[in-house]
């Protein structure tokens, strides 16, 4: 084992092509309870620029090496006294930074230390692509159709940024379930795509009048059940679309992901909808949940999630491998309009390439 490895490191608080820089450190030690994992793929996410550009609900200190979310890989070494996995083991970190909770090591590098109690062991034939995006989006979508909202089969459930990554995911999860889905999109050309994808009904602000729409859906009885993932204008729409008593759970805000003014990131509610409705609006955030669950319970969660993947419930779209050097191309790639791929730091190691079996065959 090597005593170096190279690592992604932000320096200070910016945009991220500006601060990051590619440095050269020590590989780490696993202490009690701890393993080294050699990682062999790690996606960039938004929430991951966002920390960066310090708009984010945390904050690490700087410099700080990029990536705060998940990555796969596999056991390099475990500290002492520690037990329950074993040396070359496949495994998925989650990195979630707990709300409250210690700091988390990035994924953007080579090496990381990771405490054992947040490693899931993963099969050989999941790819390292779909293993390391295990953890986040479709982890969000099983959260909130089954936890958040608990929506029961013939139920409606109303989404916003259906075209997203946890919304495809959600629609996946709600057929599988037989929650009926009404899909909200901002353009016309992604009715279609959303239909194909199995969406029940599709709403397009473009042209289309969304409280109008939903009751035309939905009838008498309404909907009850509501994620939104772009707050502003529609995340109050569709919080007054909603049937009294409804709930909507937000956990996002693409409507304002350019926006760094604090006072801007707003939902517009309706007095009158929320307080004579009786409705509820409340938030969901991954790192606070993972703040709050004990261990055992992310971790079956976690396994859930890893069944539904291998069952083909869950599809996990295929990332576009980068590796570290070409760093200011994958984010540029990662903000991209209609990209249609996470990107993914990528890291080769000899090992896996050797590999007869097959099983390695498919490549991120």
């Amino acid at each position: 084992m090597p005593h170096s490895m190279r690592a992604l490191v932000a320096g200070k608080v910016g945009e991220p092509a500006d601060v990051l820089r590619l440095e050269s450190r020590p590989v780490p030690t696993p202490e009690a309870g701890q393993a080294l994992i050699r990682v062999k793929a790690t996606p960039i996410h938004a929430s991951d620029l966002h920390v960066l550009r310090g708009r984010y609900g945390f904050s690490p200190e700087f410099p700080t090496v990029g990536g705060h979310m998940e990555c796969v890989g596999r056991i390099e070494a475990l500290g002492p006294d520690t037990e329950g996995l074993q040396i070359g083991e496949r495994v998925v970190a989650v990195a979630v930074p707990a709300i409250p909770g210690p700091q988390v090591a990035g994924t953007w590098q080579e090496y990381l230390v990771a405490d054992t109690r947040r490693l899931l062991p993963v099969s050989e034939h999941l790819s390292d692509s779909s293993a390391c995006q295990l953890a986040v989006n479709p982890l969000t979508a099983l959260l909130l159709v089954t936890r958040e909202l608990d929506v029961r089969p013939g139920e409606w459930l109303l989404q916003t940024a259906a075209g997203s990554t946890v919304g495809r995911l959600v629609m996946q999860l709600a057929r599988h379930l037989g929650v009926r889905t009404i899909n909200v999109v901002r353009r016309r050309d992604a009715v279609e795509e959303i239909k194909a994808l199995g969406g029940d009904e599709v709403i397009c602000t473009e042209d289309e009048d969304l409280l109008r729409r939903v009751a035309e859906i939905a009838g008498t009885a309404g909907v009850r059940k509501a994620v939104d993932c772009v707050a502003g204008e529609v995340g109050a729409q569709v919080s007054q679309a909603l049937a009294p008593g409804g709930e909507v759970v937000v956990y996002g805000a693409l409507s304002t992901h350019r926006q760094t003014d604090p006072a801007a990131l707003t939902i517009p509610l309706s007095a009158r909808s929320v307080i004579y409705e009786t409705k509820a609006v409340r938030g969901f955030w991954l790192n606070r949940w993972f703040g709050t669950a004990s261990p055992a319970e992310a971790l079956r969660a976690l396994s859930e999630v890893r069944g539904l993947v291998a069952d083909e419930v869950l599809s996990i779209p295929q990332g576009e491998p980068f590796p570290l050097e070409r760093f200011t191309e994958a984010i540029s790639f990662a903000e991209a309009p209609a990209h249609g791929a996470k990107p993914l730091f990528v890291f080769e190691d000899g090992r896996d390439e050797d590999d007869s079996d097959g099983a390695r065959a498919e490549r991120p």
